[in-house]
């Protein structure tokens, strides 16, 4: 199973200099319309124009531009050093939500906001490598 994760973004090429930042890679795919960032073997991030996905699929879906500071989606990443991937997403544009603390799941997270509003996690296990 390959999975998708599309994030509506407002500005495809603003949100993709920030993801491409903090994923610290270029993008797999990067054409009007969609880009794209492996993950990893069966997982890609996508970013997807707000008003394309309201061309695409018209008035069957309420205009995700609407939710504009509005949590729509989280994007949780298990990493190998959280505190440096959340410090890289807090010096582009992303706002701290909450700093890297252990969770009663186990997992040390830090959280944030991109500038889109989805929540941004970078995690590792407690004692443990990514």
């Amino acid at each position: 199973m390959k999975i998708n994760i599309i994030l509506y973004v407002a500005d495809q090429q603003s949100s993709t200099g920030f993801y491409q930042a903090v994923l610290a890679r270029q993008p797999d795919l990067n054409v009007p319309g969609m880009t794209e960032f492996r993950l990893s073997e069966t997982c890609v991030l996508g970013l997807m124009p707000e008003a394309g996905i309201r061309r695409l699929l018209g008035e069957s879906l309420p205009d995700p531009a609407q939710a504009k500071g509005v949590p729509r989606a989280e994007v949780y990443l298990t990493v190998d050093d959280p505190a440096a991937w959340h410090a890289r997403a807090l010096a582009n544009g992303a706002r701290e939500l909450s700093p890297l603390t252990l969770r009663n799941w186990g997992d040390e997270v830090a959280y944030s906001l991109d500038p889109d509003g989805h929540v941004l996690c970078f995690a590792t296990a407690a004692g443990s490598q990514a």
